[in-house]
């Protein structure tokens, strides 16, 4: 398989309504974790760090794709900044510098 990064900047998929975009992400992770195809990493950062807090929606699904081998790594600077950080439940806080390496070694990056 192709080494895939997945990024998530946001709260959600697309940009408009707020709800719309916690849907069509809960959709988009639930149809992903049913592909034999997986991304070898996912990056949160900015607002997407809010993904793997502790009351997200998204936290089954993403602990199921973790497990199937999927790494996960979240901007440690934004969990700090959105004060994230003892209430993460998934992945790992990473530095700038491991995403930008996570960046340079993937094949594809796709920006959700």
């Amino acid at each position: 398989m192709k080494n895939i990064l997945i990024q998530i900047t946001q709260n959600g998929m697309g940009h408009g309504d707020e709800s719309l975009a916690q849907k069509l992400l809960i959709n988009y992770f639930t149809l992903l974790n049913e592909q034999e195809r997986l991304p070898q990493c996912i990056a949160l950062y900015n607002a997407g760090v809010k993904i793997i807090q502790s009351d997200s929606p998204l936290l089954n699904i993403l602990r199921t794709i973790e497990a199937k081998g999927v790494k996960l790594v979240a901007c440690k600077t934004c969990l700090i900044h959105y004060n994230l950080l003892d209430k993460m439940e998934v992945g790992v806080a990473g530095t700038m510098m491991d995403i930008i390496e996570l960046q340079s070694k993937a094949e594809k990056v796709i920006n959700l």
